[in-house]
């Protein structure tokens, strides 16, 4: 559908410090802005956690033309568990690959120049060994679905994704908003989606006006609704509007009206010194990184 966007996927993550080395060293993503909470989001950007939470994004560019990462760090979780809900997310940049490789960063041959590696927790990423696009490496986020028929009505007929390829063998439909945007691919795994309690969440924005008829809409076709419409205020920056809806495998999924948005997701050049501040003060980053030591050794 015209005017919106796939905007970012959130990941929880558990070892802050490790997750930062992941996405600036391995993979060149930038820190775009950090920001630190001392309770819970009302739409539950970081779960369902009340405490003190931080919220870092990154990318290869700004999110006004960028997919980028938001990464969710709840003070005191030291981990979540993966389920079979997010299977991937795709970008093409052999610096990535060669970052990994001189890191000693775990890498495995998939395919022809395609390599799938692990983001602290669990996460997979392949890598794309070509060179590094003008526009945004990011191409296609891949969730697990247990009727690919419906999830793909869903998608297309509710949120206005357009189908862009179909692989019956593989049991895929590859779709979204635009063909210069990052993509969502839908992969039928044959069974039920377990989402853990690493779950993440994935979103879009539109118009601001767009989002009540959105809402209505879910309303009227019997679709799960998460978070009906609310604003969220980050002190200092733009009040965002928000609806989180839930697809029928229960992915979470957020539209953001656009406007608004797009002040608040700015980048920040100070956000890179934040997140080292956040993590120079946190003791339990330090203590992740002793007790990995410890694994590591024994």
């Amino acid at each position: 559908m015209a005017m919106r966007r796939a905007l970012h996927f959130v990941f929880k993550v558990g070892d802050r410090a490790k997750t930062a080395m992941f996405y600036r060293d391995v993979l060149g993503m930038k820190v775009l802005r950090h920001e630190e909470f001392e309770e819970g989001c009302k739409a539950t950007c970081n779960g369902p956690y009340d405490g003190k939470w931080s919220k870092t994004m990154v990318g290869f560019g700004p999110e006004d033309d960028h997919f980028v990462a938001e990464l969710t760090y709840n003070y005191g979780v030291a981990e979540y568990k993966l389920g079979n809900d997010f299977l991937g997310l795709t970008l093409q940049s052999s610096q990535a690959v060669s970052n990994a490789k001189r890191l000693g960063w775990p890498l495995t041959e998939v395919g022809e120049a395609l390599y799938l590696t692990q983001a602290p927790g669990g996460y997979h990423f392949y890598l794309v060994d070509k060179e590094q696009p003008p526009n945004d490496p990011v191409q296609k986020v891949c969730l697990g679905v247990s009727d690919l028929q419906r999830s793909t009505h869903y998608w297309t007929t509710l949120l206005g994704m357009k189908v862009m390829d179909k692989n019956e063998e593989k049991k895929t439909v590859l779709m979204g908003f635009a063909d210069t945007q990052c993509k969502l691919e839908l992969h039928d795994i044959g069974g039920t989606v377990d989402h853990g309690t690493a779950f993440g969440r994935i979103a879009f924005s539109c118009p601001r006006e767009q989002l009540p008829d959105l809402e209505a809409l879910m309303k009227k076709e019997n679709q799960k609704i998460l978070t009906p419409l609310v604003s969220l205020d980050t002190p200092g920056k733009a009040t965002v509007e928000v609806v989180i809806l839930a697809d029928p495998d229960g992915h979470e999924i957020c539209f953001v009206g656009d406007e608004a948005f797009r002040q608040l997701s700015m980048v920040d050049p100070k956000g890179n010194g934040l997140l080292d501040k956040a993590m120079a003060e946190d003791k339990s980053d330090e203590w992740f990184a002793k007790h990995n030591r410890q694994k590591a050794a024994a």
